[in-house]
């Protein structure tokens, strides 16, 4: 445990340069008294580092020096070799980088555990995208990567909804969800605040421009947070209705083969007894929804495997679009009926 705490002080070290006690302490979640003592017995055993007094000082190693991956273990090694997926390193255009990354990695962990790691990508595969859906190619996915690594502003020609405009960013980050790429940027504000970071999707931009002006990156930003409570906050926002809609055990597995969100609740008080025989063995659950319209369309998709409660509004939609759909399919017209009844070439030879 304490060998492998000491390497990991290096490697925070290697990764980050300068270092405080307090955040070795934190990232290893141990105390600062701890810290201090492990970085004596590495100073003691000849790892060139030093630490500066004041506010901006902390930990740090002599310029230029750095150590071996050793110690890693087979989890780590595994877990090491599926960060870098290949699909995504090819579209921004870092295959070969990849390649030779991985080489470099299988190479440099313990003889005994070559084997191991150089057959994970064998036996995995990783597919990012959702049935039914296809990868999105956007034309401007490595000119935006670029200005990500590089710190450069760029000005797009973007069409969102409420139609085609011009921005100037600062692009801080990429994410890829679904298949989808996205650009996590900040706004080049004319007002003196800060300007808001937003979501922009690549596939919406028309045209991008790499700009020689550089920026300085918000302190303290955390990407994946970031995503997160934006990812939950569109959420919340596109589905802002809750309806209660009782299911069948049926109904319930298809929801939960779908993967859609809902919550069991407890069955109404004031449903009647009859009512209550009749539909015994469901079970009420409240969904989210985009609108009443949405919502009525998914529940008629369940037939008679469901039946909604609540809002009134939802119910009443849901009834008049199963009359609707009742008569439609009530029965043909009578051409109809007999053009249907007819042998494929009798009805083609009564087509004119």
């Amino acid at each position: 445990m304490k060998a492998s705490r000491l390497l990991s002080i290096l490697m925070l070290l290697q990764a980050r340069g300068r270092c405080t006690a307090g955040a070795l302490a934190r990232a290893l979640e141990v105390s600062e008294r701890t810290i201090l003592r492990d970085i004596d017995q590495l100073s003691a055993a000849g790892v060139p580092l030093w630490g500066e007094r004041g506010r901006q000082g902390g930990f740090q190693l002599r310029p230029g020096w750095t150590t071996q991956l050793t110690g890693m273990n087979e989890a780590e090694a595994s877990a090491l070799l599926l960060a870098g997926l290949p699909g995504p390193a090819m579209e921004l255009g870092l295959g070969n980088a990849a390649a030779s990354a991985r080489l470099k990695l299988v190479a440099s962990v313990p003889a005994p555990l070559r084997s191991a790691a150089s057959t994970v990508a064998e036996r995995l595969h990783i597919d990012p995208l959702d049935w039914y859906r296809t990868a999105e190619a956007p034309a401007w996915l490595r000119e935006a990567a670029d200005a990500v690594w590089r710190g450069r502003r760029i000005r797009i020609d973007y069409t969102s909804w409420r139609g085609p405009s011009q921005r100037e960013l600062e692009p801080l980050g990429l994410v890829l969800k679904a298949g989808a790429w996205y650009l996590v940027a900040r706004g080049v504000g004319k007002g003196p605040g800060p300007a808001e970071v937003r979501t922009y999707r690549l596939a919406s931009m028309q045209s991008l421009q790499v700009q020689r002006t550089g920026f300085r990156r918000p302190r303290g930003f955390d990407l994946a947070g970031f995503w997160q409570a934006s990812a939950e906050r569109f959420e919340a926002g596109l589905r802002p209705l809750q309806a209660q809609v009782l299911v069948s055990p049926r109904a319930l597995n298809w929801l939960r083969h779908a993967r859609s969100r809902f919550a069991e609740v407890p069955m109404p008080q004031a449903m009647p007894a009859r009512r209550r025989r009749a539909t015994a063995g469901w079970c009420c659950v409240q969904l989210p929804l985009e609108s009443i319209e949405q919502g009525a369309r998914q529940i008629l998709g369940y037939g008679g495997e469901a039946e909604a409660l609540a809002p009134p509004t939802l119910r009443a939609e849901v009834a008049r679009l199963a009359a609707q759909a009742a008569q439609r399919h009530a029965a043909f017209p009578p051409a109809a009926r007999r053009d249907a009844a007819a042998p494929p070439a009798a009805r083609r030879a009564t087509r004119p």
